[in-house]
């Protein structure tokens, strides 16, 4: 019997980042597609229609609008040998295809809770197949607020239900969320959160971030990889380039 025997370092390189961003509307969520290291090999899973902040960027986007549409995406980019080329894939976002996955349940049953409960199931099997493409994934998310048992509130994706917003981080290595902040001046910061608060949910298990990242799929995935990214990131993502995302 043949073994295949790697590391633990080589099947981190193979299977590639996966990254879970959540934020308020206009954040700058659909932005962050436009900061992998190559448009040309970058494609977008689009169930929105906010992606005029990034027309300048030119990247291939598929248009999700029903479930076979994303059957039909995930098949072309495991099958296809143009959709193998790819090496980012952006689901923007991750809260509106669950939302087109549920619209479909329903039609397809009288009763809400069984809708429910079908669309938890395929969301989820949706989640771990694209999370587990041979390349690198980005799943961004709205936010939602809800009160916990001791009153506090707190911030989570947002996600159709109950149990599959509180469980989805738990699929993802890197969950972050999209701070918006305002300096001295009144002007917008933007950076990703990458550890926990009593509030946010976020986590790093690379181990390799600060908690405090600028917003650049490309320096984060290098820093994950202990690599060195040609373009140092010293400046936020600007305002005007968020309007809608």
């Amino acid at each position: 019997m043949a073994i295949k025997l790697t590391t633990t370092r080589e099947q981190a390189k193979t299977s590639g980042v996966k990254v879970l961003v959540y934020g308020q509307a206009g954040a700058g969520k659909t932005v962050l597609a436009a900061t992998t290291p190559d448009h040309a090999k970058t494609i977008i899973l689009s169930a929105e229609a906010g992606l005029l902040s990034i027309a300048d960027a030119d990247i291939p986007v598929i248009v999700i609008e029903s479930i076979e549409d994303l059957n039909q995406a995930y098949e072309w980019l495991v099958n296809d040998p143009q959709g193998q080329t790819f090496e980012w894939v952006c689901l923007d976002s991750i809260s509106e295809i669950a939302e087109v996955v549920l619209n479909a349940a329903k039609r397809a049953s009288k009763d809400p809770r069984a809708a429910y409960g079908e669309m938890q199931e395929k969301v989820e099997t949706l989640i771990r197949s694209f999370r587990d493409l041979p390349r690198n994934v980005y799943f961004s998310a709205k936010m939602e607020s809800y009160q916990d048992d001791a009153g506090v509130v707190r911030y989570q994706p947002m996600l159709p239900g109950k149990r599959l917003p509180a469980g989805l981080a738990y699929f993802f290595d890197e969950v972050f969320f999209l701070r918006v902040e305002k300096d001295e001046h009144g002007q917008p910061i933007r950076y990703l959160q990458t550890q926990p608060d009593i509030k946010y949910q976020a986590k790093d298990r690379s181990g390799k971030l600060d908690a405090a990242e600028w917003p650049n799929l490309a320096a984060i995935a290098a820093k994950i990889r202990g690599e060195q990214h040609q373009t140092q990131v010293t400046q936020p993502i600007n305002q005007n380039e968020t309007q809608g995302a």
